[in-house]
């Protein structure tokens, strides 16, 4: 097992690119031991990430692109929440097949020309409650939301808070995805924007050795699924940079990072990949899924396999590096 608070990364390289790869790990070796102060936030709560996992969840039915009814149910649910936080959203609509769906977009102002953005997919795979997949990355982004309402003052940018439709099959991968609407709309503002921050399945983890990997990364990487992965790829070497760096200073939950291009299998699998698409720099924060959680597509992906004090984690992590400006 790795020492916790291990900053491992992974470059996957292509010839004509060695040089600018070989730069990188330098940058790399020089910045990661940096020691940042722990900004004053209050820490995310176990009993709110529950309290918002039963209500994503919801008592029956399943929130698949089928059962528009359920995604209605979900999308307004979230809305409401954020509202309560004082959070304005509005809905982003658009139509599928004649079929109408939603993203929830969410904004936190604060005065700056420049933005971050946070989201995580609400609809499910089939006929599942999708707990880990991704009921655990919505909850991550409401709690986010949350504490940042309280730390408003020391924001050093505005947050856009981001929940998406039909990032599942059989839309994962297409222009249908709530996730390349959006990032379509927003592309005339790249500029402005620092960073996306998906949270893509958050809450499994194991300290046995069950950690699978894509071909080739067994060998660099911990065996034992208890860490959360911070997936980026070269444009947003920062923004992985920093959000491990947070998990370190915290010291309570390892981070591994991956840094590879959308080709490379296992990398894209998620909304993160549609940011890329638009040049918008963009990372994936996960449990890796499939290749730590054999529940991940299937009925077994309930609320009880989920470790909400690591979700909890995690979600410290991604506040404390929101609340720090983002190192070039």
């Amino acid at each position: 097992m790795n020492k916790r608070g291990n900053n491992n990364k992974m470059i996957f390289k292509t010839p004509q690119h060695l040089g600018l790869l070989c730069s990188t790990f330098i940058f790399s070796f020089f910045f990661s031991t940096a020691i940042w102060a722990v900004p004053n936030a209050s820490p995310a709560s176990t009993d709110n990430l529950k309290v918002y996992l039963e209500q994503i969840i919801g008592p029956d039915d399943y929130r698949n692109y089928k059962n528009i009814q359920q995604l209605q149910r979900v999308s307004a649910w979230i809305k409401e929440q954020m509202h309560l936080f004082g959070i304005p959203c509005e809905y982003q609509n658009y139509s599928v097949n004649g079929l109408s769906y939603r993203n929830v977009v969410c904004r936190l102002t604060n005065g700056h020309a420049d933005k971050v953005i946070v989201g995580a997919h609400y609809d499910v795979f089939g006929e599942q409650q999708g707990a880990d997949d991704n009921a655990s990355g919505v909850a991550g982004v409401i709690e986010t939301a949350r504490i940042l309402v309280q730390q408003k003052s020391q924001l050093a940018q505005n947050i856009e808070f981001v929940f998406y439709t039909l990032q599942e099959a059989p839309f994962f991968k297409t222009e249908q995805m709530g996730s390349f609407i959006h990032a379509k709309s927003i592309q005339s503002q790249k500029d402005q924007i620092q960073g996306v921050y998906i949270l893509e399945m958050i809450g499994y983890f194991d300290e046995n050795l069950v950690q699978e990997y894509p071909a080739g990364l067994k060998w660099v990487y911990p065996q034992h699924g208890n860490f959360i992965a911070a997936v980026s790829n070269l444009q947003s070497y920062a923004l992985g940079s920093q959000y491990c760096q947070s998990m370190r200073a915290l010291d309570r939950l390892e981070c591994q990072r991956f840094i590879a291009p959308a080709f490379v299998s296992g990398m894209e699998f998620s909304d993160h990949l549609n940011y890329w698409k638009f040049g918008i720099p963009a990372m994936m924060i996960t449990d890796t899924g499939s290749f730590r959680n054999k529940h991940y597509h299937s009925k077994t992906d309930t609320l009880k396999t989920l470790n909400l004090a690591k979700m909890a984690n995690v979600v410290d992590g991604l506040v404390y590096s929101l609340l720090t400006p983002i190192q070039p």
